[in-house]
């Protein structure tokens, strides 16, 4: 499967809302902590965390393949006057077209699942995007939620572990403050719990050393 701008445009005009206006609580439970800056959302969807981190005090970048998610985003930003002029929604893929390096105090990247190879790029140029003392936030579902009974990408190398991406990050340049499988409770399909687990990322990029 291809999961490319035509396939998240068509994902998201099937539906009136694909995703809960929720932030992810994983954002919550990292970022809540963190000095407001500059931030990159990366695949923000329909705007959830961006808004939260805007009402955070975070300028934020909103990034995401689809123009369909982002007019929705922005249409949704709109209304919410204490978050509207700290977001700026932004039409790229990020798997061609690069962020600037060294430039945002915080990356979050939440549910990006892609091809090994692909998101192996993606995440060494999320990670070069971040300033120097920021934050990079990588978050995904684990390989052991394919045996939790709740539907979740199934070709090989989508789902991923966070020591798989902490792995990627020069220990020279880097520190990892959080790497964790973390569990919570979801509905599946059905609406009924399930116990899944979210690949949890969180380090900081030291400061160059005098």
């Amino acid at each position: 499967m291809k999961f490319d701008e035509s396939f998240w445009d068509e994902r998201y005009r099937q539906h009136g809302s694909v995703w809960s206006h929720n932030p992810n609580p994983n954002l919550l439970a990292e970022a809540a902590g963190l000095r407001p800056g500059s931030a990159l959302d990366v695949g923000s969807g329909e705007g959830a965390d961006a808004i939260w981190l805007a009402h955070q005090g975070w300028r934020v970048t909103a990034v995401d393949i689809s123009s369909v998610a982002l007019a929705r985003a922005a249409e949704r930003a709109s209304q919410d006057s204490a978050a509207s002029g700290r977001i700026t929604w932004a039409h790229h893929d990020l798997t061609a077209s690069p962020p600037p390096a060294g430039t945002f105090d915080l990356v979050s990247a939440q549910f990006m699942h892609l091809p090994l190879a692909q998101r192996t790029e993606l995440h060494h140029r999320l990670a070069a995007s971040v300033a120097p003392g920021g934050t990079l936030l990588i978050v995904g579902h684990h390989p052991s939620d394919l045996e939790a009974g709740i539907r979740r990408p199934s070709e090989p190398g989508l789902l991923f572990t966070p020591e798989e991406i902490a792995a990627g990050l020069d220990p020279d340049e880097w520190e990892i403050d959080v790497c964790e499988a973390r569990r919570r409770t979801a509905p599946d399909e059905e609406g009924n719990a399930v116990t899944v687990t979210d690949s949890v990322l969180r380090a900081h990029r030291r400061p160059p050393r005098p």
